[in-house]
């Protein structure tokens, strides 16, 4: 039975994720998690998307990013996937798929949504019990957010453009954000 086709729009926001094959870690050192972040930069940049949040988890992996073509997100996560089994199956000596089938993608909506499903993004290690603070994560877009001065390839979306007038008042007002937990609706929603 053929793949059933992705409905693609330009620059409307995605929540990208990916999945370790039966749940298994695609991520073994420190130097994974860097080389994964290295290409998502690159082919970010080379497909045109915008990425606005990211968390590499060691068996998953959760994205925000908007497609400025219809296609720019399908190519970049090919690529992306691509070129990260490659090191991963010649750095440990394995064979086959990493990953566990396709992406999986939602639209996400604007008007406050968007930031709930960024925070539901860098707040994941919190839930995982990995740290107390999304900032003492390291493979997460958080200490980017909070302070822009700490990523070279993250595009702030619009939404969070409207958290203030400068980057210090976005940066604090966004922090701010990270007080407490997403309720339960909307974890839900996001989890949905």
């Amino acid at each position: 039975m053929p793949r059933r086709a992705r409905l693609r729009i330009a620059g409307i926001p995605l929540h990208v994720i990916q999945r370790g094959h039966d749940r298994a870690a695609c991520f073994f050192t420190q130097a994974d998690y860097a080389l994964y972040l290295k290409h998502l930069a690159v082919f970010a940049q080379r497909f045109e998307c915008a990425v606005h949040a990211y968390v590499l988890m060691t068996n998953h992996v959760h994205l925000l990013l908007t497609p400025a073509k219809d296609d720019s997100a399908t190519l970049l996560m090919k690529h992306l996937g691509q070129h990260y089994v490659q090191y991963v199956n010649r750095s440990f000596g394995r064979s086959g798929t990493l990953w566990e089938g396709r992406f999986r993608s939602s639209f996400v909506q604007r008007c406050g949504y968007l930031l709930k499903c960024q925070r539901y993004i860098e707040l994941n290690p919190v839930r995982a019990g990995m740290v107390l603070d999304p900032s003492d994560y390291v493979w997460s877009s958080h200490r980017a957010n909070i302070d822009p001065r700490e990523s070279t390839f993250l595009t702030p979306h619009e939404d969070y453009l409207t958290l203030g007038s400068t980057p210090a008042e976005r940066a604090a007002v966004y922090r701010s954000h990270f007080l407490f937990e997403l309720d339960a609706t909307d974890l839900e929603l996001i989890r949905k």
